[in-house]
């Protein structure tokens, strides 16, 4: 048996465990980095830190104060709030009861929510403020065993008997351990693998959300799975701003447990680019939006520059993406990342020139990005790789506690998602769906035993949804959502994630693009611009002072989409090619229900709010 395999058939039953053993270990380094925003808002925040013995002491304070609450093993805690360290500490704390987390963005709304306490049967809520906790106050008639609000930031708040802080949960969690100080330590020694740990909602692109139920081995298996791949050392600094409530940021604090580095935590996205030089992390997970957005930033930023800087950037991004490919062949091939002479000289003057600046946006210490959540746009990818920030991307689902596939360190191949975790199987089904099996699979679907069914097999195979092949040394490439794959009238199977990725790539003004041609005789797509790179072109072709949708109205920019449009089709099959488009009156987001809390598109919403403008585009055409 090999090392990899010893240390994952004998890890402990659960993540609480493991973290018992990481305090114990490692009591004075520092675990967790915070942020503390200044008094009324003004000057930069300060940020703290949490050694892994002082992350305990609260950690503890909170299992006993949710003991003190009467929270049995396997009761569920609900947790309502972004991403910060209290939401660590209480997913711990809950864990550390015996009890299992649900989670729930922030950005749900209250029927939701309530649907969410509701079907979970949520014996307690930790709510991050007055807003979160008003949502369970106002649907509290139909929530009978809800029996605490536990209120991070009680601001505005009310308390009662129902209604409390975290401040208090920990007194009184504090003063039940002073009585029965061995009393977490019992309660985590008591936790068997088949537990329950988690219910994530998946936050649906379809329908009502699912309780994915996910026992404490699959995050004990997560932990030393990721550390099995030795792509995080313990002197790692890993910055985790993506939601919590998503199986994608919650399997990143296990992995921490296990590998014991630093974490810092802030989950205010607009916050990010300030917060990469301070945290300089060597680490950071991220989705494929964030990258998307960071190249049109790269890019406006050249074109407002003038000719020749953009010029610069065009060819420097060229450059790049020629070097990425180059070294990855190579390695492929030899084992060395080498690239041709001439090609290594103009590298290091575009270095010099573009790439150095980006690293220095990012911090200046980074090592690599995880990329999950959706797929990449390999050109996008390239770029990055190119300029020294080595984006891995990996692959799993709520269903397989996030990360199933993973690219192997300096053996990345963009356009992959790499390959299986250690301990995790996968096999093509006849249809190209991926089928997988291993300790990450979740045990069912909360409540409902007949979804379960349809996607998990008695033998223990889970049946993705996602179209995808195996390249003979087993690295994975997704081409689609089985159920996303668009049929046009003529016959043809067209994958409309690819197009839409592609476009990405083309474009440095999109934010988000729906193909659509299913049961169609061509294809069409809707298009959401990036507001930030729109406005200065827009200052710069006589659309300064208008609104957005003023601008996105004008036939200028729909002359420069156009052209970008052309270009991309150039590089497309006839059949997959966009014969019309419509740009947006405004960008899609989570509010309007139309992307996830994950940044993943929606599509029946998109196609049913824009129904007139799909309906538009086909008028008068005759549909075979």
């Amino acid at each position: 048996m090999s090392d990899t395999q010893t240390l994952i058939e004998n890890r402990p039953p659960s993540v609480a465990g493991l973290f018992l053993e990481r305090v114990t270990a490692t009591p004075d380094a520092e675990a967790y980095r915070y942020p503390v925003p200044a008094s009324a808002g003004e000057g930069p925040d300060e940020w703290k830190s949490l050694s892994w013995a002082q992350a305990a002491e609260r950690v503890h304070a909170i299992a006993a104060g949710l003991i003190e609450l009467g929270v049995q093993p396997e009761q569920l805690v609900a947790l309502a709030a972004s991403t910060r360290i209290e939401w660590i500490l209480a997913d711990l704390g809950i864990m550390c009861a015996g009890a299992a987390t649900t989670t729930i963005y922030p950005q749900t709304n209250a029927e939701e929510s309530a649907f969410i306490l509701s079907d979970s049967g949520s014996r307690v809520l930790i709510a991050e403020d007055a807003a979160q906790a008003a949502k369970a106050v106002e649907k509290r008639q139909e929530l009978p065993e809800l029996t605490h609000v536990v209120v991070i930031d009680p601001a505005g708040v009310e308390t009662s008997d129902w209604i409390i802080t975290l401040d208090e949960l920990e007194r009184r969690g504090a003063a039940r351990l002073e009585q029965d100080p061995q009393l977490i330590k019992e309660r985590v020694g008591a936790i068997t693998k088949e537990q329950l740990a988690t219910v994530i909602y998946t936050s649906g692109t379809t329908g009502r959300p699912k309780g994915v139920r996910l026992p404490h081995d699959n995050w004990s298996y997560m932990a030393k799975a990721i550390a099995a791949t030795k792509l995080l050392g313990p002197d790692d600094v890993q910055y985790l701003w993506l939601p919590l409530a998503h199986v994608f940021g919650k399997v990143l604090t296990s992995g921490q447990i296990e590998v014991g580095h630093v974490t810092a935590v802030d989950g205010r996205v607009d916050k990010i680019i300030e917060n990469l030089p301070i945290v300089r992390p060597t680490y950071m997970a991220a989705v494929p939006r964030i990258f998307e957005k960071v190249y049109n930033g790269v890019a406006a930023k050249a074109r407002a520059g003038g000719g020749a800087k953009y010029k610069i950037f065009q060819w420097a991004a060229e450059v790049a993406r020629e070097y990425a490919k180059a070294s990855q062949d190579n390695f492929r091939r030899t084992g060395k990342a080498s690239v041709p002479f001439g090609l290594g000289a103009r590298h290091k003057v575009a270095d010099t020139l573009v790439y150095a600046k980006i690293r220095e946006a990012f911090g200046g210490n980074l090592r690599a990005c995880v990329s999950g959540s959706a797929a990449l746009a390999p050109d996008i990818g390239f770029f990055f790789a190119g300029a020294g920030i080595h984006i891995l991307e990996g692959y799993g689902l709520t269903e397989s506690s996030a990360a199933s596939f993973v690219n192997p360190g300096e053996a990345y191949r963009t356009g992959t998602v790499g390959k299986p975790l250690p301990g995790t199987e996968v096999r093509i089904a006849d249809d190209g769906e991926i089928l997988l099996r291993g300790p990450g699979i979740m045990e069912g679907y909360h409540g409902l035993p007949e979804k379960t069914a349809e996607v998990l097999e008695a033998d223990g195979w889970f049946h993705t949804g996602d179209i995808g092949e195996l390249s003979p040394d087993g690295y994975l490439r997704i081409t689609d959502r089985k159920k996303d794959l668009i049929k046009t009238s003529g016959g043809k199977y067209i994958a409309p994630a690819e197009v839409e990725g592609q476009f990405k790539a083309v474009c440095p003004y999109v934010s988000n693009i729906l193909v659509h041609g299913a049961d169609r005789n061509f294809c069409t797509a809707l298009i959401a611009l990036d507001e930030l790179s729109l406005r200065g072109w827009a200052e710069e072709n006589g659309l300064g002072g208008k609104s957005y949708a003023e601008i996105v109205a004008a036939p200028e920019t729909v002359a420069l989409i156009d052209g970008y449009v052309k270009h991309l089709n150039q590089g497309l099959q006839k059949w997959q090619t966009i014969k019309k488009f419509r740009l947006l009156p405004r960008d899609l987001d989570v509010e309007h229900g139309e992307i996830t809390p994950s940044l993943k598109l929606k599509r029946p919403v998109v196609e049913r709010e824009y129904k007139h403008l799909i309906d538009e585009m086909y008028a008068g055409t005759r549909e075979a």
